[in-house]
């Protein structure tokens, strides 16, 4: 079995969100993705994030209905900050032996991974599928490809390769890391929450029961 585990602030959670997600389902055939939001995510720093029940009950209102998307309050139940190490040992402690596991995440925030928490006892752990949004002529996804490289190379290993479609790159110290191209949304949870603080509609951004939480909960004034 397969399962994907894609985690963020998710403040809110938005149809580019999940449209990422289902499309990665689909690309590699997971059983489940997990979508995980932040506790206390170590690397924001921004104040007045929406509390984490509520992060949490709007990834359930999103994905309620979807087969294949399910909420998980692991980095919630979990004290102190939410390190991605930390939540991928407990998926593999909770699976199945036979599970392979997936890490999802944006090619932004992986060009980023070295400032995690053992970054490099992660990227060893588990595969990891770099999500990218391309513009009509794919040239973003071509920048992002070599982006890739040049930063696991850099920072992981100097014989790190990639080949394939969807680009797979392999070398020491790598479970696997791959690049998979999504529909390109352009939506951001920083625009939804301007936009909700200015009251102005967010409808067609998020599902319409993530925006009337919001409205009842006041959570972006």
């Amino acid at each position: 079995m397969r399962i994907g585990l894609f985690g963020g602030t998710f403040d809110p959670i938005h149809f580019g969100h999940l449209r990422a997600a289902l499309e990665v389902k689909e690309g590699f055939g997971l059983a489940q993705v997990f979508l995980i939001p932040a506790a206390l995510p170590p690397h924001k720093t921004r104040e007045g994030v929406a509390p984490a029940a509520d992060r949490l009950h709007m990834i359930e209102l999103a994905v309620k209905g979807e087969p294949g998307l399910t909420a998980s309050d692991v980095e919630i139940r979990r004290e102190g900050p939410s390190y991605t190490i930390d939540t991928v040992r407990h998926f593999y402690r909770e699976a199945a032996d036979a599970a392979e596991i997936f890490l999802l995440m944006g090619l932004d925030a992986f060009l980023e991974i070295d400032t995690w928490k053992s970054f490099r006892e992660l990227l060893a752990l588990v595969s990891v599928i770099v999500i990218s949004r391309p513009g009509g002529d794919g040239s973003k996804a071509d920048r992002g490809g070599k982006a890739l490289v040049d930063f696991l190379r850099a920072r992981v290993s100097a014989d790190v390769s990639g080949s394939g479609s969807p680009v797979s790159f392999s070398g020491t110290g790598l479970r696997g890391v791959r690049l998979f191209s999504v529909t390109a949304l352009d939506i951001s949870s920083s625009r939804i929450r301007e936009r909700a603080h200015a009251g102005r509609s967010i409808r067609f951004l998020t599902p319409a029961a993530v925006c009337d939480w919001i409205q009842t909960k006041g959570l972006y004034p």
